[in-house]
């Protein structure tokens, strides 16, 4: 069985563990995603579920917003947002399927790495639209958990052969939204037009293995929770095999990629 309670693998609270873990990359793709919608200056901004605040630090350096409201149901989150995030952005308590805003209230409602967490992902799709004025973008991005998004495969391959029962965990098994056609089919049903999906990828270089291996040992996340559940002989066979199969070049350096696919749409 495998060694991780159910309630454990999702916890996303603490603003720094996480960023070491995936933030960091996250602030490579967000950029990227705000060029890629192509929304006018002056507009209202929507970030539904703005964790720490990756995607809204590029919106306001890259869209110029008249506006932008972050949502987050985490406290922890929020508040390294706060920190780091200039004006005009604003920050508030909130879940993506309960967005505390008007009707009407923004022209781009936009969602980086959240609606794979999302229990219901129609009911999100709705409220963003409910917050949408007429012709506003819808758009999204996660991560390609069952492909290119190679430093969270990697760790699963190797779990997954010692611990069978992990695959319980394994976002490319857990998120099947998290897949071009998916997200789609996912933006269709729920009535936007002009859907279009897009692949983003950034290289995520690693310094060394501790480089590698130390944001997983931050409790944030399914993978990091299951190592934080592992007792330390368990957790050293795995943070050796994965030692032994990552490709590190003669400089101890380690060299992946991490691709998003990202979808935009109009209400």
């Amino acid at each position: 069985m495998t060694v991780v309670p159910d309630q454990a693998s999702d916890p996303w609270q603490q603003g720094s563990p996480y960023e070491r873990y995936i933030g960091r990359w996250s602030r490579l793709i967000a950029p990227r995603f705000i060029d890629w919608l192509g929304v006018p200056p002056g507009r209202r901004w929507v970030d539904v579920g703005c964790g720490t605040g990756a995607l809204s630090a590029a919106i306001v350096e890259r869209a110029a917003p008249a506006s932008l409201t972050g949502v987050d149901p985490s406290d922890g989150f929020l508040a390294t947002a706060r920190a780091h995030v200039d004006p005009p952005a604003q920050f508030v308590s909130g879940s993506a399927t309960a967005l505390p805003l008007p009707d009407r209230s923004a022209d781009a409602v936009v969602s980086g790495l959240v609606l794979n967490f999302v229990p219901d992902t129609a009911a999100a799709l709705a409220e963003m639209q409910r917050v949408a004025g007429a012709g506003a973008t819808i758009a999204a991005y996660v991560w390609d958990y069952g492909g290119r998004m190679q430093l969270i495969r990697h760790f699963w391959v190797e779990a997954l052969a010692l611990d069978p029962a992990a695959a319980a965990l394994d976002e490319a098994t857990r998120f099947p939204l998290c897949r071009a056609d998916a997200l789609r089919l996912a933006f269709e049903a729920s009535g936007l037009q002009a859907v279009e999906v897009e692949a983003i990828e950034v290289d995520t270089p690693f310094a060394d293995f501790d480089d590698f291996w130390s944001p997983f040992l931050g409790g944030q996340g399914p993978a990091p929770a299951y190592v934080a559940a592992l007792d330390p002989a368990r957790r050293t066979r795995l943070r050796e095999a994965l030692r032994a199969r990552l490709p590190v070049a003669a400089d101890g350096s380690i060299r992946l990629v991490a691709r998003a696919w990202a979808v935009r749409a109009r209400t």
